[in-house]
C-alpha cells in the first residue's frame, strides 16, 4: 500500500495494541484517508464478525530497514471460522496472517506486490529467529484489492477457490489473492468489501448505507471516491421500506449529510422552490382548460429561473392559450 520511503516510524512495543471496536492505533499524519479507513474497519469489525475467532493487531516492525506489512490478522478460534464465507476459513491453519490492503488508486503494478512478499518473508524470517525451536511454519500473506491485476495471471497462476478469492501459484500455501470486487455482498466480508471500486464500490456503498450505524456510513462516504450513480440504481438499492429501524437510519444520514453540507442543501431547497413554482403553473393551465403542447411542456420543465415562472403564473391567469402564458 505504500513504499519503504513511506513506512511507519520504528516500532515501540509499548504502543503495542491489539484492536478491538473500542480502541485501536492509526497515524493519519502518515496515511491516507482509504488506506486509514481500510484499516480502522479491519481493526473494528474483525472481532465482532468473526465472533472473536479472529482480531485484528497493528503490525511490530520488522528490523529490515523499517519493513512493517499492513497489519495481521490473529487467529484466537479456528474452528470457528469454518462457517463464514471465504475467505475466513482459509486462515484456520494459521496462527497469523499478515494483510495488505491495496485500496482503489495504490500501485497493483509487479514491483508493489513484490515488496508485499519482502515484508512477507522479513516476517517469516523473524518468527523463525524469535522461536525456540526453530518455527517450522510458513507466514501466509493475503492481499486485498479491488481486483486481479491482469500481469499476475501472466507470471503466475491464480487459482479460485472461492468468489474473489485466488490462491497464487507456485506460492499457494501462502499467498492468497483477495479480489474485493468478486466478493459477495455479506455482513462477514465487510472488512474486505471496502476494497472495491468502480461500480462494485457504488453497489457496497448502497448496500451497506442503511447497514451500519451513521457514524460508520459517514466515514465510509468521506474516505472513497465514489462513482456517479443513476436514479435508477438509487431506486433499485433502497427501495420503499417500512421498517422504522432503516426509516430513522435513513432519515439521520440524510440529516447530517444535509448539515455538513449547505451548500447542497441550498441547491436541494432551490430544487424545491422550482417545482413547486413549474407545479403551479400547470394548476393553472389546467383550470382554464389549457394543454400545453410537447414542447411547450418541455419549456416549463426545462426553465430553471424562478421570476421567470412567476411571469407566467401570473401570465396564465389571463391568457387565452398556452404560447402567451408561456412568452417572454
Amino acid at each position: 500500500m505504500r513504499d519503504f520511503a513511506c513506512m511507519n516510524p520504528p516500532f515501540d512495543r509499548r504502543d503495542h495494541l491489539v484492536f478491538s471496536a473500542h480502541r485501536g492505533y492509526l497515524d493519519p499524519i502518515r496515511m491516507g484517508q482509504p488506506d486509514l479507513f481500510a484499516k480502522r474497519t479491519f481493526a473494528e469489525e474483525t472481532e465482532r464478525i468473526t465472533q472473536g475467532a479472529v482480531t485484528w493487531e497493528d503490525p511490530p516492525e520488522i528490523r529490515l530497514e523499517r519493513v512493517q506489512s499492513d497489519g495481521f490478522l490473529v487467529v484466537r478460534r479456528a474452528q470457528h471460522l469454518a462457517s463464514l464465507a471465504a475467505p475466513w476459513p482459509a486462515a484456520s491453519a494459521h496462527d497469523e496472517v499478515m494483510v495488505e490492503v491495496k485500496m482503489p488508486g495504490d500501485h497493483l503494478a509487479m514491483s508493489s506486490v513484490e515488496r508485499a512478499l519482502l515484508r512477507r518473508q522479513a516476517r517469516q524470517v523473524q518468527r523463525v529467529e524469535e522461536h525456540e525451536p526453530v518455527w517450522p511454519g510458513d507466514e501466509p500473506l493475503w492481499v486485498i484489492a479491488p481486483h486481479v491485476p491482469q500481469w499476475l495471471g501472466s507470471v503466475r497462476s491464480p487459482v479460485r477457490f472461492a468468489p474473489g478469492c485466488y490462491r497464487i501459484e507456485p506460492l499457494g500455501h501462502w499467498l492468497v489473492w483477495i479480489a474485493a470486487n468478486e466478493l459477495p455482498l455479506q455482513e462477514e466480508l465487510l472488512p474486505f468489501l471496502v476494497a472495491r471500486s468502480g461500480r462494485a464500490l457504488s453497489e457496497f456503498i448502497l448496500w451497506v448505507a442503511d447497514r451500519r450505524p451513521l457514524e460508520w456510513v459517514i466515514t465510509m462516504l468521506e474516505s472513497t471516491s465514489m462513482p456517479a450513480l443513476t436514479r435508477e440504481e438509487l431506486e433499485r438499492k433502497f427501495p420503499p421500506t417500512d421498517d422504522p429501524v432503516r426509516l430513522e437510519n435513513r432519515r439521520q444520514i440524510i440529516g447530517l449529510l444535509l448539515a455538513i453540507t449547505p451548500q447542497v442543501k441550498q441547491e436541494l431547497l432551490d430544487e424545491g422552490r422550482l417545482t413547486e413554482a413549474r407545479a403551479a403553473v400547470r394548476r393553472v393551465l389546467s383550470r382554464h382548460k389549457l394543454s400545453p403542447s410537447p414542447e411547450e411542456e418541455a419549456q416549463i420543465e426545462a426553465c430553471t429561473d424562478l421570476p421567470t415562472l412567476a411571469r407566467w403564473l401570473e401570465q396564465a391567469l389571463t391568457a387565452a392559450t398556452v404560447a402567451e402564458a408561456l412568452r417572454t
